[in-house]
Order: structure tokens, then sequence, then C-alpha cells
């Protein structure tokens, strides 16, 4: 299936029917009971990614970041993977499980981060970066890429070990990192590599988080923790405020999703500043109801994420729509990509 979305944000049209936030328990269970039968008479399992709506996240067998995800749909014994997330999510999985049926409940449900770069594109940029008697750049890609994307790559790379991926390639060797600007920002901080060329591409909610909004919130809680997703456009921000002493330094934590709960489960604080998309505070509560979990951005909600709704949830399983395919060929090459970076290190939390 080739998919072309829109890299500006959904409107609010297309996202129906509404959640079922604030719906009697008894309509919420009856829909819950509904989904899970649907689900054994297809053999399917349902994953939710951490930016799904809760009523989604809750019915999920599995929930968490794409990557993980991604390899839980490889080693499950379903015959059908049901992925609640993005289009480039479950491409992943269907690179991951290519035996298996992936259906994504709204194959409109695209994402503006995987869009900023096509395999053209990249194409291009890598002949410009061709030097005589040099050898080729390496293309290091974040897994929120598509599929023609990923086989255009050496080794992809989440946000939790990108900097340990781009560390193991030759310091003389050029790297082309993609697609996320701020990613690629932190990733040449932590290595001091200067031969880094970082597409300028990034996600639309993330990039929305900004420095200024981050700053008034650790200023009206001083003692809360920052937990800020490094394609935030406020990951240098977060940094400054602890490098000016302006936040204690042992306070600020830049966390891919999965170290978010990781530390959520640990942290000592009554108060924690999330930086990321909103859907994943549902995520946080739950690990840690004796925490207050605020956003820097309340406003920070992807709409292609919230297009899962609880009725196409429903229709997927019955119907067996909109099911993802990934060509053979295309596959193997990406297949190939994310094996390497799983090969150097621990993906770790995913995005």
């Amino acid at each position: 299936m080739t998919v072309t979305v829109d890299a500006h944000q959904p409107s609010t049209d297309l996202v129906e029917p509404r959640s079922l936030s604030g719906a009697p328990d008894e309509a919420v269970g009856q829909w819950a009971a509904e989904v899970r039968r649907l689900a054994r008479e297809r053999d399917a399992v349902v994953l939710a990614h951490n930016y799904q709506r809760p009523e989604i996240q809750d019915v999920a067998d599995h929930t968490g970041d794409s990557l993980a995800l991604s390899r839980i749909a490889g080693a499950s014994d379903a015959s059908t993977i049901v992925f609640c997330g993005v289009h480039f999510m479950a491409e992943t999985a269907k690179i991951l499980a290519p035996e298996k049926t992936v259906l994504i409940p709204d194959a409109r449900a695209g994402c503006s981060l995987a869009d900023s770069i096509t395999a053209d594109e990249l194409r291009e940029w890598k002949a410009e970066h061709l030097r005589p008697g040099r050898p080729e750049p390496v293309v290091v890609s974040y897994v929120n890429t598509t599929a023609a994307v990923k086989a255009e790559t050496d080794v992809c790379c989440t946000s939790s070990n990108a900097v340990e991926v781009v560390a193991s390639i030759d310091p003389d060797r050029e790297v082309l990192f993609l697609p996320d600007q701020f990613l690629g920002a932190h990733v040449r901080r932590e290595t001091g590599r200067t031969n880094l060329h970082v597409w300028a591409g990034e996600c639309h909610v993330h990039a929305g988080i900004n420095g200024a909004e981050l700053t008034a919130r650790a200023q009206a809680d001083p003692d809360a923790d920052l937990f800020v997703h490094p394609e935030c456009g406020c990951a240098t921000s977060a940094l400054y405020l602890a490098g000016a002493g302006a936040v204690p330094a042992e306070q600020v934590h830049i966390l891919s999703t999965g170290g978010m709960l990781d530390a959520a489960k640990n942290t000592t604080k009554s108060s924690v500043l999330v930086a990321t998309e909103v859907g994943m505070l549902h995520q946080l509560r739950r690990a840690n109801p004796m925490v207050d979990f605020r956003p820097v951005n309340e406003r920070a909600a992807c709409g292609y994420m919230k297009m899962i709704t609880p009725g196409a949830l429903t229709r997927a399983l019955r119907e067996g729509r909109d099911e993802v395919h990934v060509d053979a060929a295309t596959a193997e090459k990406a297949r190939a990509s994310v094996q390497r970076m799983i090969e150097i290190g621990k993906p770790g939390g995913g995005e």
C-alpha cells in the first residue's frame, strides 16, 4: 500500500467517531469486549503506540513505542497484527513480520516527520556528498521513516541509541543523519562529530513544544523534573537551563518514550514536566500514580495518532481493513538496516 498524507495536522472532522472519553463505564466495557471478541475471531494481536487515545491504549494487548511493538509483532503467534499508530509504524511491523497480515485502522494516519524525506530525496542527498577517492557517507535513519527510506539506509537508530549508533561509525566517515533535525543536533552535541550532516526534518508536534514554554513551566515549578524528548524543539533550551544553573542538571532528562517510562517508575519527585506528545501522559500516570505528570504544552496532540478511533479499530477487526503491504525487495533491504542497528547495540526505549 502506498499512502500519501498531508504533512500538516488533519482537520478534526477526520477523527470521527469521537473518543470514548467520558462515556459511561458500561459503554466502554461493551466496546472493549467487542474488540477482544473480534480479535480472537481474527487471530489478531492489537498493538497501540504510546501516543494513542487512552481507550485505545487500554484495550490493546501491548502498548509501547513503535520499534518495541514491531518486535512484538514479529515474535507474536498471532497471524494478524492490528497496529494502532501511524503508517510507517505498521510498515516496520510488516518488515519484521513479512508473513503476517498487518492492518492499520486508518490508512490516512501519516506522519509529518516520516514524510519530511523521500527515498528520491535521500538518493540525491547521498549523491551530493560523494567525494572522489573517499568512501561513501554512512546513512543513519531514525526508525521514524518510511520503508522506502529505510531501504536506502545503512543503519537505523532510535532516539535512545542514536548516539551509540553514530559513535560506532569510523570517525573518518561522513555521516548523513535523517530525518529529525532536533535529534540530529542532540547526536552531534553528544558525539562532538563535525562530519555529521543533518537533514532539516521535524515532527510538527514535537517541534511546536518550544523553549519559552519549557522555561516558563520550569520557573513556575522549580522542583519538578523535566522529561524532554530529543525530537522536541525545546531540547536545546532544556540543556541550556541546566548549563546556566536555572534548573539543576540532575532534574533535566533527555529521554525516549521508553526511557520516560523507566524514569517515571523510579522518580522520587512529586511532579514532572513532560515535553512530548500528550498521549504519553496516560502511560506515565499509570506507571506512577503518585506523581503529578503535566505536559509542557497541553496542545501537543498528534491528529494523525488520534485518527485511530474506537470505531476505526472495530471496523479494522471486523472488515480486515486497511492492510499494509511492503514489496519484498524493499522489505529485505529495509530489514537489513534495522538488523544492523540491533547488532550495534540494544535499541532501548525506541523512539
